[in-house]
């Protein structure tokens, strides 16, 4: 169902959302005329009306124009929801199944893929208020679900639960908070555990139990074998 609404209300949304979330943003009048991703989505509103209405090539000349303009790519045929952030925006790129719900927020560099092995739905599905953080990468046709993170950098293969926080490459969960919170609101990419890090620490250390191992043994041989010649 294609998204026609451009009530004054709805942009004056937009521009709170910007201004509460980017504490460099003095006033709407700014927002308005000097953000690219206000911009973007302004552009995207049209090339979506008129995808919906089968004028493809049309809605793709407005999104190519909206992505030298911008430099944020948005496939005429994605769905976004309300008060959608880009801060900076720069490398956006969202393809063209892909949805997003209300009151997220993305970074620059961020892109909602695909596999190139999927047919039909090849995009992923974000819900509502998620943070996708500087340069994460989301592919594939499953959900992230409501309130999640995605730190920065990482490349996100698989669904990912409500409410959790997923890291790495692969991007694996390594948080799912118990109760409801604005994680859009609460941005934190750097107090984060890193599951690899983690892995090659216990490795690490199994290692070097083994090694200890190993010459305590080779050192209760050298006893044993001193105590023979002694005999």
């Amino acid at each position: 169902m294609c998204d026609t609404d451009f009530e004054t209300r709805r942009q004056g949304g937009l521009l709170e959302a910007y201004q509460r979330r980017d504490p460099a943003a003095r006033s709407k009048l700014e927002i308005f005329l000097l953000y690219p991703g206000v911009h973007a989505i302004l552009y995207h509103r049209v090339a979506h009306w008129l995808y919906c209405r089968n004028w493809k090539f049309l809605a793709r000349c407005v999104s190519q124009w909206s992505r030298f303009w911008t430099g944020i790519e948005i496939h005429p045929g994605a769905k976004i929801g309300r008060r959608l952030v880009m801060d900076h925006g720069m490398g956006i790129v969202i393809g063209e199944t892909a949805e997003i719900g209300d009151d997220c927020l993305i970074y620059h560099g961020v892109t909602l893929g695909g596999t190139g092995k999927d047919h039909g739905k090849r995009h992923p599905t974000i819900g509502n208020n998620v943070l996708i953080s500087c340069g994460a990468k989301v592919l594939g046709p499953f959900k992230v679900g409501d309130n999640a993170r995605i730190a920065a950098n990482a490349v996100v293969l698989s669904e990912v639960p409500e409410q959790a926080t997923a890291v790495g490459i692969p991007a694996q969960v390594v948080r799912i908070a118990g109760r409801s919170t604005h994680f859009a609101d609460e941005v934190d990419q750097i107090n984060v555990q890193d599951p690899v890090e983690e892995k090659l620490d216990a490795a690490l250390s199994r290692l070097e139990f083994l090694e200890k191992l190993m010459d305590e043994q080779y050192l209760k041989s050298q006893r044993e074998e001193t105590a023979g010649q002694e005999r």
